[in-house]
């Protein structure tokens, strides 16, 4: 096929340009553009792109904000960076995780030697079931961190079809039946009507005393009132969100001083990285593109993500 012609905007990275020139794309205007490479949000894209577009590159994994915005139709293939921040996310997700079974944040804000105390709270991930509800390219990426900790996994996902790494893998309209069979919950599922709330007081109560529920998703997918209250009440171990609903949280929320709530402001997937993880993506689906190959990160309408 001929060298795809790519607009890229509205914001200038090299890394992504150089991306695009390498794996055989041209660079130019819009208005003669096969694809167009989009690398802020979607306040500013373009309200009618011309015919000759047939292809979008998003540059965000999460893309309910352009749906609900009305933007992505179905006249041309849409793609995300779904997957393309899994193991820089992955490695937040196992570090919240570890932080929570093995009783860090109460350690960190002791201010003495109170071993007695500590003691009987820490836990382990060594021959535990962790759930990963949503076991896409995080989710797949986790794993092997889980594996070296000791941990087996159970996998969601929307299909059931059985993900590598997994003692056994759950259709989404099994979901429920992971908050019983594990000692631990990652979310890492996208936002829709239907995950809205998927974490809620029903599915909190089925997990154990013990158990961390973290949250690399998206606030949405849990209940924050429910899982405050779990939380006060120490129905459950401990909560660790890098999202959360309301987001930002604010200030003087109840979870800011809760000893077993951590939470970190949505830097799973830190801007010093974004870039270079951004450009290999998109230099992988230029390649596809160009050789007529099906693109990663397809975003499907009827799903929605």
């Amino acid at each position: 096929m001929t060298a795809p012609r790519i607009y890229l905007g509205p914001q200038d990275s090299a890394a992504v340009a150089e991306a695009v020139t390498s794996s055989g794309g041209i660079l130019g205007p819009i208005e003669t553009a096969d694809a167009v490479v989009w690398t802020a949000g979607p306040d500013n894209f373009p309200s009618n792109l011309p015919d000759s577009v047939r292809w979008v590159q998003l540059s965000s994994a999460g893309v309910e904000a352009w749906i609900d915005a009305g933007i992505v139709d179905d006249r041309r293939v849409w793609t995300s960076a779904a997957g393309a921040y899994a193991r820089t996310v992955a490695s937040h997700t196992i570090m919240l995780l570890l932080a929570g079974v093995r009783g860090l944040p109460a350690q960190l804000a002791a201010t003495s030697w109170r071993k007695d105390e500590f003691d009987p709270l820490v836990g382990t991930l060594d021959g535990a079931t962790v759930a990963i509800v949503g076991c896409g390219g995080i989710g797949r990426a986790l794993i092997p961190f889980l594996h070296a900790a000791g941990a087996d996994v159970l996998a969601v996902t929307r299909s059931g079809v059985p993900v590598a790494g997994a003692v056994d893998t759950l259709p989404a309209d099994r979901t429920g039946e992971a908050w019983t069979r594990a000692d631990h919950v990652v979310i890492a599922a996208p936002a829709t009507s239907a995950t809205a709330h998927l974490v809620d007081a029903a599915a909190l109560d089925k997990l154990g005393p013990r158990s961390w529920v973290v949250n690399v998703a998206r606030g949405s997918l849990i209940d924050t009132e429910a899982a405050t209250k779990a939380l006060q009440d120490n129905r459950i171990g401990g909560l660790a969100l890098d999202v959360t609903d309301p987001e930002p949280l604010p200030d003087g929320h109840p979870l800011w001083s809760l000893p077993n709530a951590i939470i970190t402001p949505h830097i799973a997937n830190p801007a010093s990285g974004l870039s270079s993880a951004l450009a290999k993506h998109i230099g992988r689906n230029v390649e596809k593109f160009t050789a007529g190959d099906e693109l990663d990160a397809r975003i499907d309408l009827s799903r929605g993500y």
